[in-house]
């Protein structure tokens, strides 16, 4: 084809590429910025020197190189816009003049119809994909494009074939407003391609992003198609079928009311893939959990399908065999999350998935005790040995069915387990009933008892790992079924619990010290207080380095030692100042002592449990000991930071704060010392990275990415926290201080309105609410209070009722500035403020009531599958509205607005029956 751009330039870019691919940083560095500079001065000759250099290059690392480039290029903000918000930046794209777009598309087509290999041809798809959205967003459609992608679905080589369902996938909007039977009938035959599995995969994925861009009218005339959707699975050998799975699994969650018609032949199918086909008796077995999957899968069902020679399941590797069963499992689980209602009406559905799971959640190596024994249990995140997949399966279909449609099939089986001879099984038991004990709760706790009885027996187990697995569940059934387990069978758990306190293994015993958390967090003290002495006994025993037996006592010991005793002191409040002096001196010392960075977080646990024993024993018993634990603190907070202990801001500023709530008013002198960097920690800003979409740097360890307003957003979770846990403390400091804060008001006033904003986390703004009638509380108390404080905050909370789209954040906001009114007296709110509070209220109801119409409007079908979720919706609007009206009662008992929210409350469609087990077993 002919020069688009001058031979010079061809030339000059040339030799800029090639340095941008070699070793040499300063070169490359070099390179990056004559391209920056040419495609600032000459953008549309430079970008499209580069397609033609995309055609032309002798090699294919060269050509791929020049799309990837290319389409980073094109589509990226320029420096300058990049400052700007997202909406109002321009990318290169805007700044090319038609005739270089048009060239350029011409000559990506050029690209996409002549290029001989195919792995540059898919860089080339995906170039112009991104081009072609990119075009269609700005209202320039790609004609050319549509007709050729079309013309290489027609093509004799496959590859050409391939791309064409490539691009389908990547722009389905290149093919929405075409005529429906037509894209079928191409798509369809894109599914059966007789020579080319690569071909039906991509045909199998332009499908369901066209399934998942279409509107209800589209869909409706769509349905046939997942019948030769489907029909591309049975043939498949598993390395593909795990791929084509993969591939389907995005449909069940987006539109899983379309596999309707077809679950029963589904369940016949991928039951095949998940668990034996034949009955192995009433225990699961682990020696053979692979069927054979020559059973025949058609769509419609009854048609047979000769399945292919390829590939028989027996003789495939086993690491795809199980790629196959997980990719299988994981289709089924997202289809149930998705519509449950669909799926408990498919019998066998959830006893499949029940019984796959409770296999895989067996297959642990028989080996590598001692390698268990000796790991950080930090490390099991990362514990390959582990089936996590099959054990967070579990959990989500507990979670989506419910109890009355989940503890049937899973006790079919776990009880037997229970009883095996292979600890790999009984430890699969224990972990399952912990897996579904959240989902199921509702309905477990009628059967709470011979739950309990057949998880306290384990306690005594031979094999250390089923002992452990015992402390995981009991600890997960006491975080589930709170109050309702302790309450019940706190001696049943104190018998299992103590006792494992002294299990010979430290993993074990550190477990269960941590499952003895979990159990405080929901007993009540008088309960707590008969238990009190072994359970510090052993505790101690834990925590102290000098044992009996001389052994060095773990890390992790002693830091799950010094959290349990924390909690425990915590729960049984002033009873516990008998073992105060036991505990505060090893306490001192590990403050004191612990300052290499291998016992950062033992030091802030001694933090944390210092501060809460201080709370519950009392100012009496702690203050002999207060002076020193407060100059240890002052040490560690004036030592120099080491920025690889990350948890020592954040707990420095909780201990703080407990040792005030210990201490009352008497913590006012120590103000100044905690002061400064509390505020500091308050003030500081979210550190905020903007990523692109195929940055490969997002899982950054402390970070977070969540999407905002079209960006991928990351966020240092680490800063976020302290700063949250720097509001809680002003609020601590203000309820507990009063008057006696009153020279820190000003300061503090001055970070908590401009963090009512702070929408990286909910935490913050949450605690700027309580805080401010707390400051108006402490300024009236001190003094220190001015009408313009006054102002500006009412100011403030009205203006973000007016914005606020979060209900639960509504919420807050009129009871701050309830609370802030009884402090200040309603004739603070003056007639522009409440103008623009009644302005706001009238807004808020008006969104409120245009939801619940709009929810109203929707198929019953529909409403009955969405129950719990709108349910929860409903109530969360409803705290809004009572807190709406309580502030308008305050002002006028008669107010109008009143009649408003009574109206809004009638349009509410929650009916349900609030025993129900909810939107789960419906």
């Amino acid at each position: 084809m002919e020069a688009v751009v001058p031979q010079e330039i061809t030339a000059e870019l040339t030799q800029i590429l090639a340095n941008l691919v070699l070793g040499d940083n300063k070169i490359r560095s070099n390179a990056e910025k004559a391209v920056n500079d040419r495609l600032a001065q000459t953008p549309d000759l430079y970008l499209l020197a580069l397609v033609q250099f995309a055609i032309k290059a002798d090699t294919e690392v060269m050509r791929s190189f020049s799309l990837v480039l290319l389409r980073r290029l094109l589509l990226r903000p320029t420096p300058q816009q990049q400052q700007l918000p997202k909406e109002s930046r321009s990318t290169l794209y805007d700044h090319l003049s038609s005739q270089a777009l048009t060239t350029l598309e011409r000559l990506l087509i050029h690209s996409l119809s002549h290029e001989p290999s195919d792995s540059v041809r898919r860089k080339t798809v995906d170039t112009v994909c991104d081009l072609a959205n990119n075009s269609m967003s700005r209202g320039r459609p790609w004609h050319a494009l549509q007709v050729q992608t079309f013309n290489m679905t027609q093509s004799a080589e496959p590859g050409f074939r391939e791309c064409a369902f490539r691009i389908f996938s990547g722009c389905p909007n290149l093919v929405m407003d075409l005529q429906t039977d037509a894209v079928l009938s191409v798509f369809q035959k894109g599914l059966q391609d007789s020579q080319s599995v690569d071909v039906r995969l991509a045909a199998l994925r332009a499908c369901v992003s066209y399934l998942t861009a279409s509107d209800t009218h589209q869909l409706s005339q769509c349905l046939s198609l997942l019948y030769p959707m489907l029909d591309t699975l049975p043939s498949l050998p598993n390395v593909h079928l795990k791929t084509f799975l993969i591939s389907l699994t995005p449909l069940c969650s987006s539109h899983p009311a379309l596999f309707a018609p077809h679950i029963i032949a589904l369940l016949s199918f991928l039951r095949a893939l998940i668990m034996p086909t034949a009955d192995s008796g009433p225990t699961p077995t682990v020696a053979k959990p692979f069927p054979n999957t020559s059973t025949s899968f058609a769509f419609p069902p009854g048609h047979a399908h000769q399945q292919s020679d390829e590939g028989d399941p027996e003789a495939a590797e086993d690491d795809e065999k199980e790629q196959v069963r997980r990719a299988a499992l994981e289709f089924m689980v997202s289809l149930s999350e998705a519509k449950p209602s669909m799926i408990k009406r498919v019998d066998g559905w959830t006893l499949a998935i029940v019984r796959s799971c409770l296999e895989g959640m067996g297959e642990l190596p028989e080996d590598g005790l001692e390698a268990w024994l000796e790991a950080e249990p930090s490390d099991d995140s990362q514990d390959e040995s582990y089936p996590h997949v099959y054990d967070q399966s579990l959990d989500r279909l507990a979670c989506a069915l419910g109890g009355k449609e989940v503890l049937p099939p899973a006790f079919q089986y776990i009880p037997s387990m229970l009883a095996s001879y292979d600890w790999r099984l009984r430890h699969a038991g224990l972990m399952a009933i912990a897996a579904i004990a959240e989902g199921t709760s509702k309905v477990m706790h009628l059967e709470l008892g011979k739950v309990v009885g057949l998880v306290t027996p384990m306690f005594k187990d031979a094999h250390p790992r089923v002992r452990y697995a015992a402390c995981q569940c009991l600890g997960q059934l006491c975080t589930d079924l709170e109050e309702v387990i302790q309450g019940r069978y706190h001696q049943q758990l104190f018998a299992a619990l103590i006792p494992t306190l002294e299990a010979p293994e430290p993993r074990v015993h550190a477990h269960a010290a941590a499952a003895l958390i979990n159990f405080c967090e929901g007993v009540e003290r008088n309960t707590l207080i008969p238990y009190l002495d072994p359970i510090v006994e052993r505790l101690l025993k834990m925590l102290n380095p000098n044992a009996e037996d001389g052994k060095q006592v773990k890390g992790y010991v002693q830091e799950q030692a010094i959290t349990t005793l924390a909690m425990v002191a915590d729960a049984s409040e002033a009873t516990f100042a008998k073992h105060y002096a036991s505990i505060m001196p090893l306490l001192l010392n590990v403050l004191r002592n612990a300052n290499s960075s291998d016992h950062h977080k033992l030091r802030v646990k001694a933090m944390e449990c210092a501060g809460l024993i201080a709370i519950a024993v009392g100012p009496d018993v702690f203050r002999p000991d207060a002076r020193t634990l407060i100059d240890a603190l002052i040490n560690i907070q004036n030592s120099p930071v080491d920025p690889s202990d990350t948890l020592l801001g954040t707990y420095l500023i909780a201990t703080w704060a407990k040792i005030c709530q210990a201490l009352g008013p008497e913590f006012e002198p120590f103000l100044p010392m905690v002061m400064q960097p509390l505020l500091n920690a308050a003030r500081a800003k979210a550190d905020v990275s903007l990523y692109d979409d195929e940055d490969g740097n997002r899982d950054r360890e402390g970070w977070e990415t969540i999407s905002m307003n079209g960006q991928i957003v990351g966020i240092r979770t680490s800063s976020l926290d302290e700063k949250c846990q720097a509001f809680d403390t002003l609020v601590v400091y203000c309820s507990i201080l009063g008057g006696r804060f009153g020279p820190y008001i000003t300061q503090t006033l001055e970070l908590t309105l401009p963090a009512l904003h702070f929408y990286f986390h909910e935490g913050v703004r949450e605690a700027t609410c309580r805080l401010i009638p707390l400051l108006m509380a402490c300024g009236k108390s001190s003094g220190t209070l001015t009408p313009e404080m006054v102002s500006a905050s009412l100011s403030k909370l009205v203006y973000c009722m007016q914005i606020e789209s979060d209900t639960s954040f509504l919420t807050s906001l009129y009871k701050s500035v309830a609370d802030t009114l009884r402090v200040v007296g309603i004739p603070a709110l003056t007639p522009p403020l409440s103008g623009g509070l009644m302005d706001a209220t009238k807004h808020q109801l008006q969104n409120l009531a245009d939801k619940r119409k709009h929810r109203s409007q929707r198929p019953a079908a529909e409403l009955e599958d969405d129950r719990e979720e709108l349910s929860l919706l409903e109530e969360m609007e409803e705290f809004a509205l009572e807190d709406m009206e309580k502030l308008l009662r305050m002002l006028d008992g008669q107010h109008p607005l009143l009649i408003a929210i009574a109206s809004v409350r009638e349009l509410g469609i929650n009916r349900w029956d609030s025993e129900d087990e909810g939107g789960s077993d419906g």
